[in-house]
């Protein structure tokens, strides 16, 4: 299964742990063709469908291209909201994260982002 260097996955977990703190809920690192969850709160259940919510998270690749040259500017990221908690997508070239977390105010979704894009961009998939 592919998956960013070790020194990278810690990279990832540790910007997500500083933007979110204690509302990090789980880390997963995936690419067009796997998907690893690198970190889950110990709160809780091992039971989510990773491959399903990779899938659907792949689409981000096809948006960085459908959204170039909008008056909007570059695609940055998304986030989902959800009864239970939040899912911040961040996509760099061939690979991306998503985060899971409880809520949190804003600013702190786009810090999360940029710091996580910022080591993306640090590496190519292997």
């Amino acid at each position: 299964m592919s998956q960013p260097p070790d020194e990278h996955a810690d990279e990832l977990l540790s910007a997500a742990r500083t933007a979110t703190g204690d509302e990090l809920r789980s880390l997963t690192y995936f690419t067009a063709d796997d998907v690893e969850q690198l970190y889950l709160r110990s709160d809780l259940s091992r039971t989510a469908d990773l491959v399903g919510f990779a899938e659907n998270e792949r689409q981000g690749f096809h948006a960085q291209s459908m959204y170039a040259d909008t008056q909007l500017g570059d695609y940055r990221f998304t986030v989902r909201v959800f009864e239970n908690g939040y899912l911040t997508r961040v996509i760099a070239n061939d690979h991306g994260v998503w985060v899971t977390t409880d809520s949190m105010e804003m600013d702190r979704f786009e810090e999360l982002a940029s710091a996580l894009a910022s080591i993306l961009r640090s590496f190519d998939p292997a």
